[in-house]
C-alpha cells in the first residue's frame, strides 16, 4: 500500500486508498480532479508563486549601499600614490611606505574583527537594524581620515572603516538571501560585489581628479544616503519568524512580494524549515555540530580560502606599476582600466548566475584565474633567465587583464552570495560570519606577505603559486561544492546530508 502525502503542491490526498480496492470509475475521477486542479493551478502560478521583482531589486541595492561604501574605503589607498608620497604631501606628515602600507591594510584586519560579533547582531537585533548601527562607525571613521594629522588617526580611521565594511560584508548577503525569491537569488547576491567593484571604480577615477580630503568627504556622505534610503526598507521575514513574531514576517514579506502573491505558502514553508532545525539540531552548539553545518562550514570556508589565496588582491595592489614598466600606461590609468573590468565582469555575473549556476561560474573562473598567473609566471620566467621578452611585453598587461576579469565573473562575487544560501537560519548569522572573518584575515595576511615571496622566491615562483592554488580551487569546485541554483533552502540542506524533509516542500512516499 502506498500513502501519498503530498501529490502536488496544491493537492494534496488525505485518505489512505488501497490500489487494488479503488475502482476503475474512482481512478479515472480522482485523475480528472487532479487534472482539473493542476490547470487550475497553472492558469493562476504568476500570481500565486511569483511575486513582483521591483520591490525585492530596490530592498537589496538599497542594502549594497553598504558594499558602496566599502569600495570606496578599498579604493582610497590607490590616492595616495604607490608608496603614500601624496597623502603625505597632502596632509603635510612624515611617512614611511611601511606606515602606508599599514594604513592600506589595517582596515583587513577591522573588517575581520566585526564579522563573528556581527552575525550575533544580526539574530539579535535584526538584519536592517544592524546594518544601520553600522553607520556610527563609517561616520566616525571617515571623520579621523578626513581630519587625521598623524599616522595613528589614519590607521585608527582606517580600522574602523573596515570595521563597518565587514559588518556590511556578513549582512548584506545574509539579507539579501532571506529577502529574494529563489528565481532571482542568485542576482540579488551578486549585487553586494557589483556595489563592491563600483565604489572601488568611483575613487579611482575621482582619485587623479581631487585632492584626497576631498575624496574621503564625498565618501563620507554615503553611509549618510544609506541610512536613509534603507530606513524605508522591510526586515528580513525569516529574523521576524526567528523570533515568533509572525505577523510582523508576513507584513514584511507582502511589502517584497506584492500584494497578488500567496505569502502563506511561503511563510509555511519558511516556518516548517525554522522548525525542523529547533526540532532535530537544539541547541546553537549542537547544530553547529552536525553533518549539514560543518559540510557548510567547510564549501564556505574553501571558498573564501581559494579566492584570496588566489592573490587577486595582492594582484590589483601591483596592478600600477606593473602597467607602468611594461606597458607604458600611467598608474592612475590602469587602476581604472582595473576597476571598469571589475565592474564589468560582476555585471555580467549578475545577468548570468541565475542561468548558468553558481558551479559552472566558479569552475570557468578559477580555471581561467589558473591560466592567467601561469602566463603571467612564464613571462617572469623568462625574463629571469633573460630570453628577449620584447616582443611579447604585452603579455603582462593581457594576463592581469583576463586575470581580474575572469574573477569578476565567478571567484569574485559567488563566494559570499553562497555563504547567505548555504546555511539555515539557526546558524547562518555567526556561520556566514566566521567565514567572512576568515575572508578578511587571508586578504590581510596576502597583501602583507607579497612583497616578501617576490623578494624571497622572484615573481615567477609567487605568481605560479597563486596559479596553482587556482588549480586546486577548481578540484576544490568539481568535488565539494553544490550547485544552489533555484533550490530552496530546505533542498540545499539536504543535499548537505540533513535528514528530515518538511512535507509542504516535497512529495514523499512511505512504502508499507
Amino acid at each position: 500500500m502506498y500513502e501519498a502525502r503530498e501529490i502536488l503542491p496544491n493537492v494534496r490526498v488525505t485518505e489512505q486508498i488501497p490500489l487494488y480496492q479503488t475502482s476503475e470509475a474512482s481512478m479515472t475521477k480522482m485523475v480528472k480532479d487532479v487534472s482539473q486542479t493542476t490547470l487550475s493551478s497553472n492558469v493562476e502560478s504568476k500570481s500565486v508563486l511569483e511575486g513582483q521583482k521591483l520591490p525585492q531589486y530596490l530592498a537589496a541595492l538599497s542594502a549594497t549601499l553598504g558594499a558602496l561604501c566599502l569600495g570606496g574605503v578599498l579604493g582610497w589607498s590607490a590616492a595616495g600614490g604607490t608608496s603614500g608620497e601624496k597623502l603625505a604631501e597632502q596632509y603635510n606628515i612624515t611617512m614611511s611606505t611601511s606606515d602606508f602600507s599599514w594604513i592600506g591594510s589595517i582596515a583587513n584586519l577591522g573588517a575581520a574583527a566585526i564579522c563573528i560579533p556581527m552575525g550575533l547582531m544580526m539574530d539579535a537585533f535584526g538584519r536592517k537594524r544592524s546594518m544601520l548601527m553600522l553607520v556610527v562607525p563609517y561616520t566616525i571613521g571617515w571623520s579621523l581620515v578626513i581630519w587625521a594629522n598623524s599616522v595613528a588617526m589614519f590607521c585608527v580611521g582606517r580600522f574602523l572603516l573596515g570595521f563597518s565594511g565587514g559588518g556590511f560584508c556578513v549582512a548584506v548577503p545574509v539579507y539579501t538571501a532571506e529577502i529574494g525569491e529563489m528565481t532571482i537569488r542568485g542576482r540579488l547576491g551578486a549585487f553586494y560585489e557589483l556595489m563592491l567593484t563600483f565604489g572601488t571604480l568611483i575613487s579611482y577615477i575621482l582619485s587623479p581628479l581631487i585632492p584626497i580630503y576631498y575624496l574621503s568627504m564625498t565618501f563620507a556622505v554615503v553611509p549618510l544616503i544609506f541610512f536613509t534610503v534603507f530606513s524605508f526598507m522591510p526586515e528580513s521575514p525569516t529574523y521576524y519568524l526567528m523570533k515568533d513574531r509572525e505577523e510582523e514576517a508576513r507584513t514584511n514579506l507582502l511589502r517584497v512580494r506584492g500584494p497578488k502573491y500567496d505569502i502563506e505558502r511561503e511563510l509555511q514553508v519558511r516556518k516548517s524549515a525554522l522548525a525542523e532545525e529547533l526540532r532535530y539540531k537544539g541547541s546553537f552548539l549542537r547544530a553547529m555540530k552536525t553533518r549539514v553545518a560543518i559540510r557548510g562550514l567547510f564549501i564556505a570556508y574553501g571558498l573564501m580560502f581559494f579566492k584570496q589565496m588566489s592573490g587577486v588582491n595582492a594582484i590589483i595592489f601591483y596592478t600600477g606599476s606593473m602597467f607602468s614598466e611594461n606597458g607604458s600606461i600611467s598608474t592612475d590609468l590602469s587602476t581604472i582600466i582595473v576597476g571598469i573590468l571589475q565592474v564589468v565582469a560582476t555585471f555580467i555575473s549578475v545577468l548570468t548566475v541565475d542561468k548558468l549556476g553558481r558551479k559552472v561560474l566558479l569552475l570557468g573562473s578559477m580555471g581561467a584565474m589558473a591560466l592567467g598567473m601561469f602566463s603571467l609566471g612564464i613571462f617572469y620566467y623568462l625574463e629571469h633567465i633573460e630570453v628577449d621578452v620584447s616582443s611579447i611585453t604585452w603579455l603582462p598587461l593581457v594576463s592581469v587583464c583576463f586575470f581580474i576579469l575572469v574573477c569578476g565573473l565567478g571567484a569574485g562575487p559567488i563566494p559570499f552570495m553562497m555563504v547567505g544560501e548555504l546555511f539555515s537560519p539557526q546558524i547562518k548569522g555567526i556561520a556566514g560570519s566566521s567565514a567572512c572573518s576568515l575572508n578578511w584575515l587571508i586578504t590581510f595576511l596576502v597583501t602583507r606577505t607579497y612583497n616578501d615571496l617576490v623578494k624571497a622566491f622572484g615573481n615567477y615562483v609567487t605568481f605560479w603559486l597563486y596559479g596553482l592554488i587556482c588549480a586546486l580551487g577548481v578540484i576544490f569546485v568539481i568535488f565539494i561544492v553544490p550547485e544552489t541554483k533555484g533550490k530552496p533552502l530546505e533542498q540545499i540542506q539536504r543535499e548537505l546530508g540533513a535528514k528530515t524533509i518538511p512535507a509542504s516542500e516535497d512529495i514523499i512516499l512511505t512504502h508499507s
